[in-house]
């Protein structure tokens, strides 16, 4: 099945828009688990998972938690993606790009070695640093439009002919989208961008959207503003929130209460 087929029917399945950040920053993990595992990372992550994949639509994994650890980190990255169940989509966050056969490289390094069903891209280089993601039809590629961070709005912002940049790249989004798998990245930190950025898409693009959680982004809001006309589309990302829920040995049971807590609260605006 494609991307687009993938993430409907565990969107369906689970009753879900909440995509659960693995950004398991080695540093934060349960103690515990430091003195017993050959690779606390990947046992960290399978506790999250068995502990959340029935509430999610995917996990991203933020691969500087990853690549920051050396071989080990790699190894843990490499085992979470084939752990994580076949039927729960599966998102790379490394914002890459480049060009010419480097972005190529990129592209086939995530899609086809670490089989992910869709990655993280930058286009400030333009059209030439993101279409040989794009010749993955059957893969998801979601390009950064209005991020969450607070100096988001110094480039973003920007007015060119009257039009902010940010709404420019939504507007490129869409003229791309010709094999269909286009999507954007919006926070939920900017929720009057994020009901723009949707209406410029339509229904179609799905948009995944980080800042709910830590960063303060409101669930109701980003719901409204960032879901389709059918209350889907929407990837809504929270991180350390669910990861780092507890800190001892019921870590994962605590990452579930507030997977939960959030999923639910998610579906209440939906």
């Amino acid at each position: 099945m494609d991307w687009r087929e993938k993430l409907l029917n565990i969107t369906s399945q689970n009753n879900s828009l909440l995509c659960v950040g693995l950004d398991s920053d080695s540093g934060k993990l349960p103690k515990f688990l430091l003195g017993r595992s050959k690779n606390p990372l990947f046992d960290f992550n399978k506790g999250i998972i068995d502990a959340t994949k029935d509430l999610v639509c995917a996990y991203k994994l933020n691969m500087a938690f990853y690549e920051v650890a050396g071989t080990k980190g790699v190894e843990a990255l490499e085992k979470t993606i084939q752990y994580i169940p076949n039927n729960i989509f599966i998102i790379l966050d490394g914002k890459r790009n480049d060009i010419g056969n480097t972005a190529q490289k990129y592209a086939q390094s995530l899609f086809e070695t670490l089989k992910a069903d869709a990655v993280t891209i930058n286009p400030y280089l333009g059209k030439d640093g993101v279409s040989p993601f794009l010749e993955y039809k059957e893969k998801c590629s979601f390009i950064l439009c209005r991020t969450s961070n607070p100096s988001a709005g110094d480039f973003q912002d920007l007015m060119v002919s009257s039009t902010p940049v940010y709404q420019i790249v939504a507007r490129k989004i869409r003229e791309w989208d010709t094999n269909k798998n286009c999507g954007a990245v919006v926070g939920a930190t900017y929720p009057e961008e994020l009901k723009t950025v949707r209406s410029i898409l339509g229904d179609d693009i799905p948009i995944l959207i980080p800042g709910i959680g830590k960063q303060g982004g409101d669930v109701e809001i980003t719901v409204r503003n960032g879901t389709n006309s059918h209350g889907e589309m929407a990837l809504i990302n929270s991180s350390r929130e669910i990861i780092f829920a507890g800190d001892n040995e019921g870590f994962a049971e605590q990452a579930r209460k507030k997977a939960e807590f959030v999923r639910n609260d998610i579906n209440n605006y939906r």
